[in-house]
């Protein structure tokens, strides 16, 4: 039996072009969807031809499974970051400034996950039914412990993660309106404190 010949290592061309066509997806994943981008829109946006393009992804499909996949990773952090051992109103309330942040130095980001869902979420739905599904009952039992304790107040547990992720996100999803309402004023300087009373006087025990 012959031994497995060593997989390559990439050269850094090939992961500066890697990282390119990454990066122009993003940008036309997020601003037109899955169904409105196309192969020739991200070479072009990557300044690559398409046939390059094609090389280092066999498809649009393999593009877009690529950025989700680190996408969800991403987007999970901050809730895996929630402390048992901490203390359970400034714990929560830093999920709710780290999601904040993520709005406002993620938004294409937030805008290609957002897209997905709204299509239904067809190429990563077992994903949100097994891994995303896990930790948020693993939180949400978190949740539960600290109200029982007395701790914070008591709230249902998921709708309370669901409402973090509606008030923070809204501000990368809906950025163009946001904007268009505040005129000339950073929507985070106001989102920050606000959404900090919102929290602080829900869940005060």
């Amino acid at each position: 039996m012959k031994p497995k010949a060593k997989e390559r290592m990439p050269t850094r061309i090939q992961k500066k072009n890697r990282a390119a066509i990454l990066e122009a997806a993003l940008n036309v994943f997020s601003a037109h969807g899955f169904r409105g981008a196309t192969v020739d829109q991200i070479a072009a946006e990557a300044g690559l031809s398409k046939p390059n393009l094609l090389y280092y992804f066999p498809s649009k499909e393999a593009i877009h499974a690529a950025l989700l996949s680190g996408l969800l990773d991403t987007w999970l952090d901050p809730l895996r970051a929630l402390d048992e051992n901490g203390d359970p109103l400034e714990e929560i309330l830093a999920y709710v400034r780290r999601k904040l942040q993520m709005s406002k130095e993620l938004p294409r980001e937030s805008r290609l996950f957002a897209n997905e869902l709204v299509q239904g979420a067809p190429r990563i739905h077992d994903t949100l039914s097994s891994d995303l599904k896990a930790l948020v009952d693993e939180k949400a039992a978190l949740l539960e412990r600290w109200m029982d304790q007395g701790r914070i107040a008591r709230v249902h547990p998921y709708h309370l993660i669901f409402s973090i992720w509606s008030l923070t996100q809204h501000y990368a999803d809906f950025d163009v309106q946001v904007r268009a309402v505040l005129g000339d004023e950073d929507p985070f300087e106001g989102a920050g404190p606000f959404i900090d009373t919102v929290y602080r006087k829900l869940l005060a025990p």
